[in-house]
């Protein structure tokens, strides 16, 4: 077991870490799909391929990232942080409609 691990948490701090993690995910969530939003108008209003491609390869490097650092802690924080980016993917769709 390394430092990370999830299972000498007790319940409570193991709660709060999940919505620790959940909100996370949320926030990285919200950032990923605004910026892939303001990438594809870029894009549509006759911008430079190679920034949109910069900028793509970026954003995906951060989320992954991210997210194989949370995979460390184990399934638990990670599910939760995936969760969380899920839910923002939502509510940046249901903003830009």
């Amino acid at each position: 077991m390394t430092w990370l691990s999830f299972s000498h948490l007790s319940i409570v701090a193991a709660a709060l870490s999940l919505i620790l993690h959940l909100a996370a995910g949320f926030g990285l969530g919200l950032l990923y799909f605004q910026s892939l939003w303001r990438n594809a108008q870029f894009l549509a209003a006759g911008g430079g391929l190679t920034t949109v491609v910069v900028l793509g390869l970026a954003r995906f490097i951060l989320l992954g990232g991210f997210l194989a650092l949370v995979s460390l802690e184990g399934a638990r924080p990670l599910l939760a942080t995936a969760l969380g980016t899920l839910v923002a993917r939502r509510a940046v769709m249901r903003r830009v409609g």
